[in-house]
């Protein structure tokens, strides 16, 4: 096999979630953010412009609605599975992401399963740690995954042609146009023409390793 890094997008790639537009029903803004998300995906405006207007429309929601939005987060059928044989087969794992640390964790410890490396955001408490802020912070927000796997290359002592990423929208682009091999997951039609590959299955994804030596 070869040696490698699998990236995973998360919202909408390893999850059919939209953290932000869960945490929008809470407070009756789903339809906003939804539509901000796709605007945003589409690469219609900026990631960053766009998250910072969903963080905004967040503002005040309390802590215990912020958590029970995060344990919704759901991983799509066949991704905990395609983990555990990434896993078990010595490949590193990660998962880039513009939505936010909690919710991918609770989604991975609802199924029992881990990835090597998680770079995402979060959502900022108030003082008190009561309720959000209305804004966002982490390394994707101004940073692009193209940075954030070339990091994680580096540190593994490969190179970019060496990674494969899973992706959809268009902030996945800056790390589908630098890996070795792009497999773009249902993606945007803004995003498609720049994957080596389209699947729209977990197990499409892992017969793409298969075949690029990934995995047996």
């Amino acid at each position: 096999m070869t040696e490698t890094i699998v990236a995973f997008d998360f919202d909408g790639t390893l999850s059919d979630s939209e953290m932000t537009v869960l945490l929008g029903e809470r407070c009756g803004v789903a339809d906003e953010m939804a539509a901000i998300t796709e605007r945003a995906m589409n690469d219609e405006i900026g990631y960053a412009e766009s998250l910072r207007s969903r963080a905004a429309l967040l503002e005040g929601l309390p802590r215990e609605e912020v958590e029970a939005a995060y344990d919704t987060v759901r991983l799509r059928r066949g991704a905990p599975a395609l983990i555990e044989r990434l896993r078990a087969s010595g490949v590193t794992t990660a998962i880039l992401t513009g939505g936010f640390e909690r919710g991918v964790a609770a989604a991975l410890e609802r199924e029992g399963v881990d990835v090597d490396h998680i770079v995402a955001n979060r959502l900022p408490f108030d003082g008190a740690g009561e309720a959000l802020t209305g804004e966002a912070a982490g390394p994707l927000i101004e940073g692009t995954k193209d940075d954030a796997l070339e990091a994680l290359t580096s540190e593994l002592g490969l190179a970019l042609e060496d990674a494969v990423a899973v992706g959809d929208g268009a902030n996945d682009l800056p790390m589908l146009r630098v890996a070795g091999l792009a497999i773009g997951f249902e993606p945007k039609p803004a995003v498609a023409p720049h994957c080596d590959v389209v699947v729209d299955t977990m197990a499409a994804v892992g017969a793409e390793l298969e075949t690029a030596g990934v995995l047996e």
